[in-house]
């Protein structure tokens, strides 16, 4: 135990060839330590057994559902009579709404692969890797940024008029800017809104401008793609 250790420089992550190590832990690496695995299940019965009770509860509400509610469906399909208007299934209402603002070419190709694009090609960036709030740091710089893109994207569409794209940005940015401006310890929902990463405001702004065109495509086009009021 009075024996000088010797120590030799050297990468390794073998305790059992190495049983004395100092370990140096950088910023784009980790040591090799195997945790606790914990408790561990099989698939079957614990996992499928479950699956085929909610399959099997799914399907009876759907059941019960459809006693009292009718499909609405229209009335038989005539090749000499089309509709007006013709709409889309409903999952793509939202890109339809977009072919009415911009041309055929962006709206049907350029930004469904721009989206395509992005969820490729975004996981290989370092982007709030650490799940740390938008307005964390940099927050003069960031802001600028923010507004530069906002500006831009504002003035595309408005270029296009596309106020249904157009109403759903200005509300999501109005919430951005908000948690910018927000004092920290005000209450629940203005940390809520603090605290909120990049990756969440982007996906939160996808979000209702997708349901945005969704609903205004499903309630509010009429003949010819008109503005109707449901209502009316």
């Amino acid at each position: 135990m009075n024996e000088k250790a010797s120590y030799e420089a050297g990468v390794s992550s073998d305790a059992l060839h190495n049983p004395q190590r100092i370990v140096f832990i950088t910023r784009n690496t980790s040591a090799k330590v195997k945790g606790d695995v914990g408790r561990q299940l099989m698939s079957y019965p614990h996992l499928i057994l479950r699956e085929s009770v909610a399959f099997q509860v799914l399907t009876a509400v759907l059941v019960l559902i459809s006693l009292f509610w009718d499909a609405p469906l229209e009335q038989v399909a005539n090749p000499l009579a089309t509709p007006n208007p013709a709409k889309a299934p409903w999952y793509f209402l939202g890109l339809q709404e977009l072919l009415h603002y911009f041309p055929p070419i962006v709206a049907g190709v350029l930004i469904p692969t721009l989206v395509i694009i992005a969820l490729v090609v975004i996981p290989y960036f370092r982007v709030n890797i650490h799940g740390k709030p938008l307005w964390a740091e940099n927050r003069i710089r960031r802001f600028q940024v923010f507004v530069l893109v906002v500006f831009g994207l504002l003035g595309f569409l408005i270029i296009f008029r596309a106020w249904t794209v157009i109403v759903p940005t200005v509300v999501v940015t109005g919430f951005v800017t908000l948690a910018h401006f927000l004092a920290p310890n005000q209450g629940r929902w203005s940390e809520f809104l603090r605290t909120r990463t990049l990756p969440w405001w982007v996906m939160v702004w996808f979000i209702v401008v997708s349901l945005c065109l969704t609903l205004v495509g499903t309630f509010f086009r009429g003949p010819g793609w008109s503005w109707v009021w449901p209502w009316s």
